[in-house]
Parts: structure tokens; C-alpha cells; sequence
């Protein structure tokens, strides 16, 4: 007799959900990546890096029913939530934070600031000449003028998009957890087929016992 096994590890339907899949996707991180290294933002290519790493690592433990690498990814957008309200707070100038400073988003190896800075809907670049005398000789003295939107405001909209998906992100990774935690419980396997009603074969006897007659 064959037997069958049902294992519901996930909700019905979760591979065919589009939602699931598409907020997984580090298209967000890749968009915002490109646009740090044209800025030369080297803190914030070092944490996207990582960020789409291990956004990867949960996907794959999600595929392989891994709990502990949806753990560890879930652990992650915590930190995640943090260097971006660090991130918003620095272009806010919150606190004795400055958005001038080099030496954070730059690692003081560049005097670059965010792209956007340049680069902005509506703004207008106007090389100054001549550059101070504190000017480096290999950079150009400009001002910007004329954008609609300042370029640290798109930076903490970009900030705040990633939160907003870093927190559907853990919701939905304690989800996934739970339901293979419960499914795990729940798959009796390795107490043997007891709980299925499996009964092995039973021996019988193929001795009859026939009626003897004794001749007087």
C-alpha cells in the first residue's frame, strides 16, 4: 500500500502571489546604488551592498523553507531601519549632525556630495571662476540654483521608502517563519507512521485444523 504524504510548509497560493515575490526585490536598493556610486556616497554603497546580499539569503531561505535565514534577514532590517533614519537625520541636520560633513558618507576620502545635489529636477549648475584659494585644484567651484525639489529631500524620500519596505519586509519574513514553525511542529515524521494508521502486516496462519474420525 503506497502512502502519501501532505506537507503545507506555506500558505496556499504563495508562490502565484505577485505581492510576495515583487517586495522582495532589491529593485529599489539597485536604483538607489546607482545613483550613490555616481555621487561617490561610499558609506551607503558599503550598506547597500550588504543590504542586497542578504535580501538574497532570504529569499533563499524562504524557497528552502531555512528558518534561520529569514531569522537573520529579519534581524537585518532592523539594522537596516536604523542606518536609514541615521540617514535622514544627517541630511536633516538633526541634532549636531551635518549634511556638509565628509567624512561620514564619504569616508573623508572625497569632497562629493549626493548626486542629486547637481543633478536635481530643475536645477541649474553655475561654474564660479575663479575658485577660492581653499578650492582643490581638481575640483570645480559651482552653485545650484533654481531646483524644485533640494537634493536632501530626495535622499530622505528614498530613506523613508526603504523603511516603509523594510518593515512590510520583517512583518512578512515573522510571517513566513511562523507558518513553518507551526508546519514543523505539526508533521509528526519522525514518530514513525503511528500517526497516519499505518498497522504492518499481520502474520496468519495457513494451518487448518480438520476434523479426525477413528475407525472401531
Amino acid at each position: 500500500m503506497g502512502l502519501k504524504f501532505k506537507m503545507t510548509w506555506l500558505p496556499s497560493g504563495y508562490f502565484q502571489n505577485p505581492y510576495l515575490k515583487v517586495q522582495h526585490m532589491p529593485v529599489s536598493v539597485l536604483e538607489r546604488q546607482i545613483f550613490d556610486f555616481l555621487g561617490y556616497q561610499w558609506a551607503p554603497i558599503l550598506a547597500n551592498f550588504i543590504h542586497i546580499i542578504v535580501v538574497i539569503l532570504g529569499l533563499f531561505g524562504t524557497i528552502q523553507y531555512r528558518p534561520r535565514y529569514i531569522t537573520g534577514y529579519a534581524v537585518w532590517l532592523i539594522l537596516w531601519v536604523t542606518w536609514n533614519v541615521f540617514v535622514i537625520c544627517f541630511y536633516l541636520e538633526a541634532g549636531d549632525l551635518s549634511k556638509e560633513t565628509d567624512l561620514i558618507l564619504t569616508f573623508n576620502i572625497s569632497m562629493h556630495r549626493s548626486w542629486w545635489m547637481e543633478n536635481g529636477p530643475g536645477c541649474t549648475v553655475t561654474s564660479v571662476t575663479p575658485a577660492p584659494d581653499w578650492a582643490p585644484e581638481d575640483h570645480r567651484y559651482i552653485t545650484v540654483s533654481g531646483c524644485f525639489l533640494e537634493y536632501q529631500y530626495i535622499e530622505v524620500a528614498h530613506s523613508s521608502l526603504q523603511i516603509f519596505l523594510a518593515l512590510a519586509g520583517f512583518i512578512y519574513a515573522c510571517y513566513v517563519v511562523k507558518c513553518i514553525t507551526e508546519e514543523e511542529d505539526s508533521f509528526d515524521f519522525i514518530g514513525g507512521f503511528d500517526s497516519y494508521g499505518y498497522q504492518g502486516p499481520q502474520k496468519t496462519s495457513h494451518l487448518q485444523l480438520q476434523p479426525m474420525y477413528m475407525s472401531k
